[in-house]
């Protein structure tokens, strides 16, 4: 099908997306996690799992793939998609996340410019520094039965700028 035929120029108005990649690597009980370096843009000093952004022409998958790499110097097996979720940040662009996992049989990985990666025990997420949705991701990741559809999920901000989620039913 041509590009003509997917009604992007009569889409002005409409929400757009940017997509984005987030992706947890484990092995056993525990998760690699990237604490944010004092001086990033976004989240310093908080705990997050390893994405970005993913570039044009690139499948979300591929996406995943090559954020784990970059970050962590890993190749994961069993890269799954777990999730999508839509943030509308009150503005007309919001972000369409891809939340992914992946699994490495050895605990490992590389030095990262972005922050220090940690392998942290599931159970031990709720108490550290963490992006806001980390531990709710992550929960609803490892209660998700093996062979489940991606959970789907919506991030807003309401009036006062507090941070909601609504996750549609299963």
């Amino acid at each position: 099908m041509p590009a003509s035929e997917q009604g992007v120029a009569v889409s002005g108005c409409r929400y757009q997306l940017i997509p984005r990649v987030l992706c947890f690597v484990l092995s056993g009980d525990a998760v690699l996690l990237l604490k944010g370096a004092p001086d990033k843009k976004i989240w310093p000093g908080l705990y997050n799992g390893l994405g970005g952004h993913v570039e044009r022409a690139e499948a979300v998958q591929a996406a995943a793939a090559r954020e784990i790499w970059e970050e962590a110097g890993l190749r994961v097996s069993d890269l799954r998609l777990r999730g999508v979720v839509t943030v509308d940040t009150g503005e007309p662009v919001g972000i369409g996340l891809y939340v992914f996992t992946g699994t490495v049989a050895t605990p490992a990985g590389v030095a990262s410019g972005e922050g220090s990666l940690e392998w942290v025990r599931l159970a031990d997420i709720r108490q550290l520094a963490c992006v806001a949705d980390v531990p709710l991701l992550l929960e609803r990741i490892t209660a998700q039965p093996a062979g489940a559809a991606p959970f789907s999920a919506r991030y807003w901000y309401d009036a006062e700028g507090r941070w909601q989620v609504a996750f549609d039913p299963t």
